[in-house]
C-alpha cells in the first residue's frame, strides 16, 4: 500500500527508471513508484518525463502541481481508475436521485457534527447552536442548514470579524488544506472508476470536482482544527508541511485506526456502495473524536 506524500520544492528534474523516482537535483534520490501515494510538485522550477507522468498515472499516484506562489493549481487524474471505468461511469450518470439526495443528507449531517464536536472540544458555546442545527435539516438540506452552521462555526473558531473571503493567512492555510483534501477525495473517486465532475450535490459547470467537492465535507474540520492550532500570522513554505502533514493523521473508521489517506479511501468506497444499494446505513464516517 502506498504512504509516503513526497514534496519537491526545489528545482530538479524527475524521471522514471526501474520503477523508481529519481530525483536529480543538488543531489539524485531514488524512491520506490510503490510507496508514494501523493506527490507534490511545489516549485515551477521542476521538470518531468512523461514516462514518469505515465507510471504515477498507471499506479494512481496523485500529482498535484503548485503555481508560483507554491498553492494548488491543478492536479493529474488518469482517464481509467479501474477494469470497469465505464461500467461504473455509466451508473453514475444513472445515479437515482432519491439516492443521491439521501446520501447528501447524511454528509451534511456529518459534516455539521464534526463541526459541533469540534466546537465542544474549544469549549465554544455556539456548539449548541450547531446542535439544534442538526436535528433541524431536512431531505437535500433543503432549508441550507449547512450554510447557517458554516457562519455561526468560522465565527465562533476565529471570531465576528472573520471572512472567509479576506485575505488573511488563515484564510491561506484553509484554502491549502482543502486543496490537498480534495485532492486526495479525487484520487479516490477516480481510483474507484468514477468521474469527479459529476456530483451528488455540486452541481457547478466549471467545477471539475464537483464530486469531490461533496465527498470532502465531513473531513473539512479536519483541516479547520490544524488551522486553529497553528493561527498562522504568516503561510509559507514551513506551514504548507504542516498543512500537508494531515494526511498522515491517524483516525478511526470502521472500528480501525487508520491514516487519513487510507481513511477517505475507505470512507468513499462505502458511499459509492451506499448509493449503488440505496442504503445510507453503508455509509462509513470517520470516529467520533477529533
Amino acid at each position: 500500500m502506498s504512504w509516503r506524500i513526497v514534496v519537491i520544492s526545489h528545482r530538479a528534474k524527475l524521471d522514471y527508471k526501474l520503477d523508481y523516482m529519481v530525483v536529480r537535483g543538488e543531489t539524485t534520490c531514488k524512491v520506490h513508484l510503490s510507496e508514494i501515494s501523493i506527490l507534490l510538485i511545489e516549485s515551477t522550477g521542476v521538470s518531468l518525463t512523461a514516462a514518469l507522468l505515465s507510471e504515477l498515472s498507471k499506479r494512481k499516484v496523485k500529482v498535484i502541481f503548485c503555481d508560483e506562489k507554491r498553492n494548488p493549481i491543478s492536479e493529474l487524474v488518469s482517464y481509467y481508475g479501474c477494469h470497469d471505468t465505464s461500467l461504473k461511469i455509466r451508473e453514475q450518470i444513472l445515479w437515482n436521485e432519491n439516492s443521491r439526495g439521501n446520501v447528501w443528507t447524511e454528509i451534511v449531517v456529518e459534516k455539521i457534527r464534526k463541526q459541533k464536536e469540534l466546537l465542544e472540544i474549544l469549549g465554544k458555546s455556539e456548539a449548541g447552536l450547531l446542535g439544534q442545527y442538526l436535528v433541524e435539516v431536512r431531505y437535500n438540506d433543503e432549508t441550507n442548514r449547512e450554510g447557517h452552521a458554516a457562519k455561526v462555526y468560522f465565527n465562533a473558531l476565529f471570531g465576528k470579524e472573520f471572512s472567509r473571503s479576506l485575505d488573511t493567512p488563515i484564510n491561506a492555510a484553509l484554502n491549502y488544506g482543502y486543496s490537498i483534501l480534495l485532492s486526495a477525495v479525487n484520487r479516490e473517486i477516480v481510483k474507484s472508476g468514477y468521474i469527479t465532475q459529476l456530483g451528488l450535490f455540486h452541481d457547478n459547470m466549471f467545477n471539475p470536482f464537483n464530486l469531490g467537492s461533496d465527498l470532502m465535507e465531513p473531513f473539512r474540520p479536519i483541516v479547520d482544527r490544524r488551522v486553529v492550532e497553528m493561527m498562522p500570522e504568516k503561510f509559507e513554505h514551513e506551514e504548507k508541511v504542516e498543512m500537508l502533514s494531515i494526511l498522515n493523521e491517524k483516525i478511526s473508521i470502521e472500528g480501525r485506526s487508520q491514516y487519513l489517506n487510507n481513511a477517505i479511501g475507505i470512507y468513499c468506497r462505502s458511499v459509492f456502495n451506499a448509493i449503488h444499494d440505496s442504503d445510507v446505513a453503508q455509509i462509513s464516517f470517520w470516529g467520533n473524536e477529533l
